[in-house]
């Protein structure tokens, strides 16, 4: 049957086209760059380890605290390239299949009926091979990304996945590629790029973690998180984004809370209180937004009270 898909045309100035040496993301401070001018702030760490997946060609594995920009990290890869963001959010139970691929049954039955009523002469054989045309194949998002390539791939949160489910993801990754057995392999002609996220709520199998490059995303510190706030809400006073980025800093480092607020938190917090048309950080405001900024209620108490210190 069919042997793939047909190869697509590079775009101008995709990192992958040709050899991984002309590249034409000369460095690390190039790609910092070029993410900065998406409204993402990434450390000289994050953009040297960026820089080196796409100059490898190979996954990208971002681990961390909920909310300190692992996501964000391949949206802003995709609008930097001008990519596809293909994502794959995985979750407990998920199966090979659901991240692959499926037949639509209904449009196989309809074509079925459609050629029964032509009285069309054709044999079991053709019929089964025109069951199993391209048309009816409902690509999910690891065969959409081999398909779409260049793109990037997003496998989101795969600390939540299974031991099997890495070993399959592992598969595909080493040669970018699937086997369908009924219509054939589909092979990227450019292997896209993958980042892989984790919260860390359990380790990742060493194979997997060899095939990628590694990186530790954490909470910035007060300079770079005031930036991030003024680059991704230039509606904010600068006295309130950096009041707001102490609190959150002091909170962090300092209040026994069960999940401290990460960056996607502060900017919430941040623009909940400029809605509310707060000039600057009081406790009156702080306490009527404080939901933007804490998802339980020990949470909320706790930080309240602490407010209420900081504030006076």
């Amino acid at each position: 049957m069919g042997g793939g898909l047909p190869r697509r045309t590079l775009p101008t100035g995709w990192p992958y086209a040709g050899a991984m040496t002309t590249t034409p993301v000369g460095s690390a401070a190039e790609l910092s760059a070029m993410l900065a001018s998406t409204g993402y702030l990434a450390d000289e760490g994050l953009s040297t380890v960026g820089y080196l997946a796409l100059a490898m060609e190979r996954p990208l594995l971002l681990e961390g605290e909920p909310g300190t920009g692992k996501t964000a990290m391949a949206e802003a890869l995709a609008e930097a390239f001008s990519l596809p963001l293909i994502r794959l959010q995985c979750y407990e139970g998920i199966e090979a299949s659901q991240a692959l691929y499926d037949w639509d049954f209904t449009a196989q039955i309809l074509h079925l009926r459609s050629v029964e009523a032509g009285g069309g002469d054709l044999t079991a054989a053709e019929l089964e091979n025109s069951l199993y045309d391209e048309r009816f194949l409902l690509a999910r998002p690891v065969l959409k990304a081999l398909q779409q390539s260049p793109a990037v791939l997003l496998i989101d949160e795969i600390d939540r996945a299974d031991d099997e489910f890495e070993a399959f993801l592992l598969e595909v990754l080493s040669t970018y590629q699937v086997s369908i057995p009924e219509f054939g392999t589909v092979k990227a002609s450019t292997p896209p790029l993958v980042v892989l996220t984790s919260n860390r709520t359990r380790d990742l199998h060493d194979a997997l973690k060899r095939r990628c490059l590694y990186h530790w995303i954490d909470h910035p510190g007060l300079a770079r998180e005031v930036e991030i706030v003024r680059t991704r809400l230039p509606q904010v006073p600068a006295l309130l984004a950096e009041q707001v980025v102490r609190a959150v800093q002091q909170i962090r480092s300092s209040e026994n809370i069960m999940k401290p607020p990460g960056v996607a938190e502060t900017l919430d917090w941040a623009r909940a209180l400029h809605l509310l048309g707060s000039p600057d950080l009081d406790l009156a405001s702080a306490a009527a937004s404080i939901g933007a900024l804490c998802k339980y209620r020990e949470d909320t108490e706790r930080v309240s009270a602490a407010l209420a210190r900081m504030l006076g």
